[in-house]
């Protein structure tokens, strides 16, 4: 059985919580199903009843929900190794939708299995509580941004958080990274117009603080977005910090 769901797992719970061989062996036998989902299309409906809880493999998908005019507003983003539907195990029918931005493979565990693993061993549960938890400090961390903060500093700070947490999973080598989001997706992230978030990533380029070419994103001066954005990455609460600022090169070397 290939065990990259497993492993990728097992990685992002062990940047939040303390588990031990044991328990890591009995994440390894999790019986799990993959599927690939093409971009925009929804992984898991608002309203549906569901029964298992998806991991991500590879790829990138979003939280969303629309209001009664159509409008979109997407509320989270997701990277390799995220649990997006965990509270699932507790709210069994999605008061929102998850889709994919880009092709997307996702492994799927029943929700018996999983409360069976949480019944065994009892780190992998406090694991999995803290893995819902820090959800909702993204939460509040994007509420705060989008009621406070300028276009410019959402911005900002949403490039940072993502460039973050896709460092601590291994897929930000060198502050440069694969971002397969459409101006569209990231205005409706933002609540911004399209032509507001072209404007933003136009000035930031200009001023050599990020580069963008297509779906790569490249950070060149991190301390300066960091600064704008208002970027404390504690709300992410890693076990092991993940250290960018202090190994980013000097801006303008």
């Amino acid at each position: 059985m290939d065990k990259t769901a497993h492993k990728i797992l097992l990685k992002r719970l062990n940047l939040v919580a303390d588990i031990d061989a044991e328990d890591e062996a009995a994440v390894l036998e999790l019986p799990v199903t993959v599927r690939e989902f093409d971009a925009g299309i929804d992984i898991v409906s608002e309203g549906q009843y569901v029964s298992q809880c998806c991991i991500l493999i590879d790829g990138f998908t979003y939280r969303y929900r629309h209001t009664l005019e159509g409008k979109r507003q997407i509320i989270a983003f997701h990277v390799s190794g995220d649990i997006p539907d965990l509270h699932s195990l507790h709210m069994n029918y999605m008061d929102h939708s998850f889709a994919a931005t880009t092709r997307s493979r996702i492994g799927f565990v029943s929700h018996d299995a999983v409360w069976d693993l949480c019944i065994r061993r009892p780190k992998v549960a406090a694991a999995l509580w803290r893995e819902t938890l820090i959800d909702g400090a993204i939460f509040r961390e994007w509420i705060v941004g989008l009621g406070r903060l300028s276009g410019h500093s959402r911005t900002a700070h949403l490039l940072c958080e993502i460039a973050m947490r896709m460092r601590a999973v291994g897929l930000a080598p060198d502050y440069v990274y694969r971002l397969p989001l459409t101006q569209h997706e990231l205005a409706d992230a933002l609540g911004l117009t399209v032509v507001t978030v072209n404007r933003v990533l136009k000035d930031l380029r200009l001023n050599g603080v990020v580069d963008r070419e297509r779906s790569r994103m490249t950070i060149r001066e991190w301390k300066t977005l960091a600064r704008l954005g208002e970027f404390d990455p504690r709300y992410l609460h890693f076990r092991v910090p993940i250290t960018m600022m202090a190994e980013m090169p000097p801006e303008g070397a």
